[in-house]
């Protein structure tokens, strides 16, 4: 019995050493990727605005900042983690930051106003006659589905709010959001790996070690036996 408890102690710390390498492979590797996000962000230079006392403005205005704040946090329901806004530094490399800087491009396109000109009059679908002119139309928070197509304004109006280079910066800062949060799911991984690594190798040692504090009482009591004169 003892031999097969020290056997059984022998494999759980050796799966503990397993988990501890895996675990500090994983760490490696997501250091990595934060420093290649970080060195891709900073090449970009995009970047969040604090003003002196540490508070996010946008275009020089906290209360522009806190409504972009109030749509990602209320509209969307992202979780944002305050502490990834960090004015000392406003590159914009986490999954909080990404999703912030998303939301300004999003706020802005949905709060514009767009300059559409008719050169001649246009008869829609439904027998309406928009005439020729120029005509001044609010984004009023649609989004690229909600704008009615059979109005000739409104069509010209979606097409001049979200261009493709703001579809393009959307699905780009996505992408940021998403990779910033699997390093930080990878990092989770590799302190759980650490977690069940030290306790089998605590429990492997610790189960060799009672083993060990068993055994050797019986081995100097037969020692003593045999040391007696018969």
């Amino acid at each position: 019995m003892t031999t097969r408890l020290r056997r059984l102690g022998i494999v759980l710390a050796v799966l503990g050493l397993v988990f501890a390498i895996g675990s500090a492979y994983a760490f490696i590797k997501v250091q990595e990727g934060y420093r290649s996000l970080n060195a891709f962000s900073a090449a970009q230079n995009v970047t969040l605005t604090y003003n002196e006392d540490g508070q996010l403005v946008d275009r020089g205005e906290v209360a522009e900042a806190q409504a972009i704040m109030a749509m990602l946090t209320n509209d969307w329901g992202f979780p944002v983690a305050t502490n990834e806004l960090n004015p000392n530094d406003p590159v914009v490399n986490t999954a909080s930051e990404f999703m912030f800087q998303m939301a300004t491009i999003t706020y802005h396109t949905l709060h514009g106003t767009q300059t559409v000109v008719l050169p001649a009059d246009v008869t829609a679908a439904d027998g309406t006659v928009y005439k020729a002119g120029t005509y001044e139309f609010a984004v009023d928070g649609r989004y690229w589905s909600a704008f009615n197509r059979a109005n000739p304004i409104e069509a010209a109006a979606r097409e001049k709010a979200w261009t493709g280079t703001a579809h393009g910066l959307i699905a780009e800062l996505g992408v940021g959001t998403a990779t910033a949060t699997a390093l930080q799911l990878g990092l989770g991984i590799a302190a759980i790996f650490a977690g069940i690594g030290f306790f089998a190798l605590i429990a492997g040692l610790g189960l060799v070690w009672a083993v060990r504090l068993q055994t050797e009482p019986a081995t100097k009591v037969v020692l003593q036996r045999q040391a007696m004169p018969v």
